[in-house]
């Protein structure tokens, strides 16, 4: 068969890191013959050689080319381009892994939508990753009606007779932001661009050592003159004029606006703080013009306005104000309809645990950050707008896959609400009122949720910030209340809400990844039986929530010597809330006994039942029911506190009495 996706991969020291990458690669569901591995060994010297031979030797479709050291990226991914076989390539770093589908399925939408560059969509675990290129599938993008520009890493799937054609190859040697230049040029030139974001297509890690190449510090004078690199291929290939300047943007916004913010700055040693400014400095003059800050946000504007005018103090007192500036959110209502839940949250900015505040300046709102009056002179010479766009503030509600960080968007209304400050005249802050609708059938960008646990966020966007909070540890009662698990989807899913310990954060745990069905299950069950022939019906009530109907198993462990046995039992919606059991017992199965029922769902892991908070005792033809009041396998969350809290003192104690 010919091949249809080669996979490039530069290596140099990855140690055990590596595995996981070569794991994915083999996990891919291309069959063998229509994809191949190339691992450019550059001058590694640690096992991975050996280990590299060992797995080439192996497996037909792995190949590994030994080469010296070449100092960065390039080299080997050049190589690794001249090597390749297939239709289209792969970038993958060896620290990074695939998801299990990616390449079949970015293949195919490339050769769909006849694409040059298809960017899968990534998740980052400790390191970021585009998010709002991701929001939905874009089969045909450009850099000018998608934020491309976002995502310059090299982990992209590209046609090859396309690099080819235009002889697009990586800068070489040992440099910065070659990726930027590969990617930026590939864009550019290309005809098509698809993004596929109903998958999770890459996986971008951060070591546990932080030794990536990505989290080194750099030499400043050196990054930004490669940095110039980059810009010099926008300026080859577009016109002067508003495209220019929203790609330019991304560089001023990304690689020298976000380093003078906040924490990020302030984290720095002051020599290497004044010596990373002072670069950032020439660049902002030397290529920038207005129109390329005009776009930001406004507390953007105001720290390009800062760097363009040489005030590193100023940039440093506006950086300790925004570091305080974090996310808050209420869980205002949750419940169940249809298979949908309906998140109700506010949501604002707040600093040093109080709102941010706007100042009224006639019809507009203004930043009113509280810094001394030369700063804000400085910000007022800097031309940079100071005006908040309220009416573009935004609240996400964001679900991300604790093991993978994979994260998904949810449809959200949205509407915005002015409040005064109480003792502050001409003064206000924004209130964002939510309501999102997780769909676990859909929520995945049309796709449906994997098995795991997600956590639910609310991601603030607003005047420049960009930031999120859990949901759930301030709630009302109405949600706390409303707080049920469902079956969704066929064949039916566990999907069920719960609070976090000892947060009390709210996350889904979809396919019984944990025990706290249990804990919903653990009290007396509303239930009758009625014997009918030689058949036992069993009614019961439980706390769920099933659109429809449900077609599950119910678990009967004797409670004696009796075997265990499985009955198929059905599950209905209940107009007054809660889900109702019946199952149909044969009489000669229970037999004189005493018997425990439990959920066995589609989705349980090697045969787990949950058990029903009742037992029914079988005599001489008759079944009653004893209610249970059941006990979890273990603590509830807030006994579990509970009893840390106590093992910390007695800890204290005994050190205490030791002394």
């Amino acid at each position: 068969m010919p091949i249809k996706v080669s996979v490039v991969i530069p290596v140099y020291n990855p140690g055990a890191y590596i595995e996981d990458c070569i794991a994915s690669l083999l996990r891919q569901s291309l069959p063998d013959d229509e994809y191949e591995a190339i691992f450019v060994n550059d001058g590694s010297t640690d096992g991975t050689p050996g280990r590299l031979d060992r797995l080439a030797a192996e497996y037909p479709h792995m190949h590994v080319i030994h080469q010296e050291a070449s100092g960065w990226s390039g080299k080997p991914r050049n190589v690794g381009i001249g090597a390749a076989r297939g239709e289209f390539i792969q970038f993958v770093d060896n620290d990074d892994w695939l998801g299990d589908e990616a390449l079949e399925r970015m293949y195919n939408y490339g050769v769909e939508n006849d694409a040059d560059v298809i960017v899968g969509k990534m998740a980052g675990k400790g390191r970021t990753v585009p998010r709002e290129l991701f929001r939905e599938n874009r089969p045909h993008a450009n850099v000018g009606d998608a934020p491309l520009i976002d995502s310059l890493t090299p982990h992209k799937m590209f046609r090859k007779i396309f690099l080819d054609k235009y002889n697009l190859r990586y800068p070489e040697g040992r440099r910065r932001l070659e990726d930027h230049v590969f990617v930026t040029e590939a864009y550019l030139r290309a005809a098509n661009v698809s993004v596929l974001s109903d998958y999770i297509c890459y996986y971008h890690v951060k070591r546990d050592d932080a030794s990536n190449a990505g989290f080194q510090r750099f030499d400043p004078a050196g990054y930004f003159k490669n940095l110039r690199e980059a810009l010099d291929v926008v300026e080859e290939l577009t016109e002067p004029g508003p495209l220019r300047d929203r790609l330019f943007r991304r560089w001023l916004r990304v690689e020298m606006v976000e380093r003078m913010r906040g924490q990020r700055l302030l984290k720095l040693p002051q020599d290497y703080r004044q010596e990373l400014f002072g670069e950032i400095h020439k660049v902002v003059v030397e290529r920038f013009g207005p129109g390329v800050a005009a776009g930001l946000q406004p507390t953007q504007q105001i720290v390009a306005g800062l760097i363009a005018a040489n005030r590193l103090d100023d940039i440093e007192a506006f950086a300790k104000w925004e570091k305080g500036i974090r996310a808050s959110g209420a869980l205002e209502s949750l419940s169940w309809d249809d298979g949908t839940l309906r998140v109700g949250f506010t949501a604002e900015c707040a600093s040093g645990g109080k709102p941010v505040t706007f100042r009224a300046d006639g019809d507009k709102h203004l930043l009113a950050p509280p810094l001394p009056q030369s700063s804000l002179d400085a910000i007022a010479l800097s031309g940079a707008d100071t005006s908040a766009p309220l009416g573009q503030s935004r609240a996400d509600l964001v679900l991300r896959e604790r093991g993978t960080g994979a994260e998904f968007f949810q449809p959200v209304e949205l509407s915005r609400e002015s409040a005064a400050v109480k003792g502050r005249v001409g003064y206000s802050r924004q209130i964002l009122r939510a309501t999102a609708e997780i769909d676990p059938r859909t929520a995945a960008n049309g796709a449906e949720l994997g098995d795991g646990i997600w956590d639910v966020l609310v991601r603030i966007s607003s005047c420049g910030w960009a930031k999120e909070t859990r949901l759930g540890s301030v709630r009302s009662d109405d949600a706390g209340q409303g707080r049920t698990g469902a079956l969704v989807g066929s064949p039916a899913r566990l999907v069920l809400p719960y609070w976090t310990d000892p947060h009390g954060n709210l996350s889904l745990d979809i396919g019984l990844r944990t025990d706290r069905l249990s804990y919903d299950l653990a009290t007396v069950t509303p239930a009758e039986v009625t014997v009918t022939g030689d058949v036992a019906r069993l009614t019961a009530t439980l706390p769920l929530h099933v659109p429809g109907r449900a077609d599950v198993m119910l678990k009967m462990t004797g409670l004696g010597t009796s075997p265990t046995w499985n009955v198929p039992v059905v599950l209905t919606d209940r107009p007054a809330g809660g889900a109702e059991l019946i199952a149909d017992l044969p009489l000669g199965d229970l037999a004189d006994g005493r018997w425990r029922p439990g959920l066995l769902l589609p989705a349980a892991r090697e045969g787990r039942s949950v058990a029903l908070a009742l037992t029914l005792r079988a005599d001489g033809g008759t079944v009653v029911v004893e209610p249970v009041a059941a006990v979890a396998k273990s603590p509830a969350p807030a006994r579990r506190s509970m009893l840390r809290r106590l093992a910390g003192r007695v800890r204290r104690a005994l050190r205490t009495y030791k002394k």
